[in-house]
């Protein structure tokens, strides 16, 4: 494995749970990066409150809960996009989420204006 790749995924995982507490007032249970050519896989485990899934028991809650999540994040998706720009010194052109409310996780995908895992590589 690539010793630069795995410190920086582990450095992207560590920055966004610090960004979760300071935007949304509370960090995910476990983070998990990813590097795979121009895209940042990025993987949120346990990040619905108790209040959140007890809503998700019903059809509109679980809706309600969908939304709301999906609206926090979007509203700092630039922020994001900062600092993946700052920590990689690439570009992030798209932003791509969704959250189960089944399991509680949520992905999220940066694309990336460069080959990041080639740039890494060299």
């Amino acid at each position: 494995m690539n010793k630069k790749k795995g410190l920086l995924e582990s450095e992207i995982s560590k920055t966004l749970t610090q960004w979760e507490k300071e935007y949304l007032g509370r960090g995910s249970v476990q983070v998990k990066t990813d590097i795979l050519r121009n895209l940042l896989i990025i993987q949120l485990k346990g990040i619905l409150t108790p209040a959140e899934q007890a809503l998700t028991r019903s059809e509109t809650g679980m809706l309600a809960v969908k939304r709301n999540r999906s609206e926090l994040i979007e509203t700092g998706s630039a922020d994001l996009k900062k600092l993946i720009h700052e920590m990689t010194g690439v570009e992030a052109k798209c932003f791509h989420t969704d959250i189960s409310t089944r399991s509680g996780e949520r992905i999220i995908v940066f694309t990336l204006a460069e080959d990041l895992e080639a740039k890494l590589d060299n």
